[in-house]
């Protein structure tokens, strides 16, 4: 312990008070004026503790009736955010921000000689010029951190000046989530959120998270990367998601515009990595063709439509995109099975999955979740569902039974019916193509293990596949 005085700083409280705008929520900002510091910059409504003997609690709503002439009730406080500061001047301080949705009173000036305007501003759109202190304390919140050191250096401008920001968030421990409007479109959907967990692929772009409820419920928020995305899970979730019942999440609450879902948890964890001995690996894999012919035929299948062959075209940019991470020899063998694609019989359409893998279908043997010995399925991440054809869901479940015939067999058996010949050469095609688009995505997107399986799907299938099957499906 060092012998030296004790370091002794001030404590302010900050009130983030929101209300529900045209374009999302919006934070009642004041401007400082006269003869205090940074006069003619924006700010929350805030203050110091008065003395020892006021919690930081009593001290925000003291704060909000004397400079904004709000009433709050201490049972509607929420602790945000803490920024730890330090000014130009080398001066620190602890600044304890708060959440306040509901009050009392309609806000307006009542201290005019040190705040000369007042208002509200979207979260996404602040006014100028603000408080550097105060925009590092929302920038956080916005972010769904807790806290953020924000130390300035000698010389920088009091002002939020994006080049001279200093906020450094600190992850809270099982505590980061999604930003405000993200935030405030979940509780509306299922009431007050207490917790939120990461609950992303490892993978850039993805944006997953688990939300606790209050009052002890669990749900998945997700945000999608693109609109086509969106749409294809919205519209799995709408139309043949429900027939499923527990073996499929359920669409609590839907945003075009953020394009996310709040989504039910489906019990049980990945398969993907799970252990299981070869009796209850069978057992899995009849279960999971049960699970897939259920999806194929939760509508009545339908005649391809013309021009819907194998996605050949993007064929010659994927392999551009993969071509430092392909082995030699490999793109010839891709471009060899595009042309023979061209000659391939049409396959009638059905409801797909689109990303049906051992990591986005769940197992519990749970004996209260468990519909038998042999375990309960689900499956989750609906956002590359469309139509097309049945064994477009086996391209990706094809590495999981590698090397294992009796893993496939007793997935045909969950199935109820082989697959035709036409369907096996579709397959090879689509897995071929489906490793090179792999590859590219893997490689733009920090996705090395996506990378990996591409490279070994295409070992594997120019080994067993030197040459395809005559465009009938009968052997050549």
């Amino acid at each position: 312990m060092s012998g030296g005085q004790r370091h002794t700083e001030p404590v302010d409280v900050h009130l983030i008070l929101l209300r529900e705008g045209e374009r999302g929520p919006e934070v009642l900002l004041s401007r400082r004026a006269g003869q205090v510091y940074a006069a003619g910059l924006w700010h929350l409504v805030s203050g110091h503790l008065d003395g020892p003997h006021e919690d930081v609690v009593d001290a925000l709503i003291r704060e909000a009736a004397e400079e904004a002439g709000v009433s709050i009730d201490a049972a509607e406080v929420r602790f945000a955010v803490a920024v730890h500061h330090r000014s130009p001047g080398g001066k620190s301080r602890t600044g304890l921000f708060f959440e306040v949705r509901t009050w009392q009173g309609a806000p307006y000036v009542r201290e005019p000689a040190v705040c000369d305007a007042m208002g509200w501003f979207p979260l996404d759109a602040f006014p100028e010029p603000m408080v550097a202190y105060c925009r590092a304390g929302l920038d956080t919140y916005r972010s769904g951190q807790m806290m953020a050191v924000h130390f300035q250096e000698p010389g920088d401008p009091i002002a939020y000046d994006a080049a001279f920001d200093r906020c450094r968030p600190v992850p809270a421990v099982g505590m980061s989530g999604p930003g405000p409007r993200l935030r405030e479109f979940t509780e509306r959907a299922v009431g007050r959120i207490t917790g939120w967990t990461d609950a992303s692929w490892a993978r850039e772009g993805s944006q997953v998270w688990r939300a606790h409820g209050a009052e002890g419920g669990v749900w998945f928020v997700k945000v999608h990367q693109n609109e086509r995305f969106h749409q294809r899970e919205v519209t799995a979730l709408r139309t043949w998601a429900p027939l499923l019942g527990a073996a499929a999440p359920r669409l609590v609450a839907a945003d075009e515009k953020l394009r996310a879902v709040v989504l039910t948890a489906v019990p049980g964890r990945p398969l993907h990595g799970v252990i299981l001995s070869p009796r209850q690996e069978k057992a899995v894999f009849r279960r999971i063709g049960a699970l897939a012919r259920r999806i194929h035929y939760a509508s009545p299948p339908r005649p391809a439509p013309v021009g819907s062959g194998p996605a050949v075209d993007k064929a010659e940019r994927h392999l551009a995109a993969a071509a430092p991470h392909l082995k030699p020899g490999d793109a010839e063998f891709v471009r060899d099975l595009v042309r023979q694609a061209e000659a391939l019989p049409p396959l009638e359409w059905v409801e797909t999955h689109g990303d049906f893998q051992l990591r986005n279908i769940l197992h519990t043997d749970d004996a209260d979740t468990a519909e038998d010995d042999d375990g309960f399925l689900g499956v989750i991440d609906l956002e590359r569902s469309e139509p097309g054809p049945a064994v477009r869901d086996l391209v990706r479940m094809s590495d999981a039974w590698a090397g294992r015939p009796e893993l496939f067999q007793a997935f045909l058996t969950g199935y109820g019916r082989p697959l035709t010949g036409a369907e096996e050469a579709r397959l090879v095609i689509d897995m071929a193509l489906d490793s090179v688009s792999g590859i590219a995505f893997g490689v733009a997107h920090g996705d090395p293990e996506l990378v990996e399986r591409g490279r070994r799907i295409l070992a594997r299938l120019r080994t067993e596949h030197s040459t395809l099957n005559s465009p009938t499906g009968e052997p050549s």
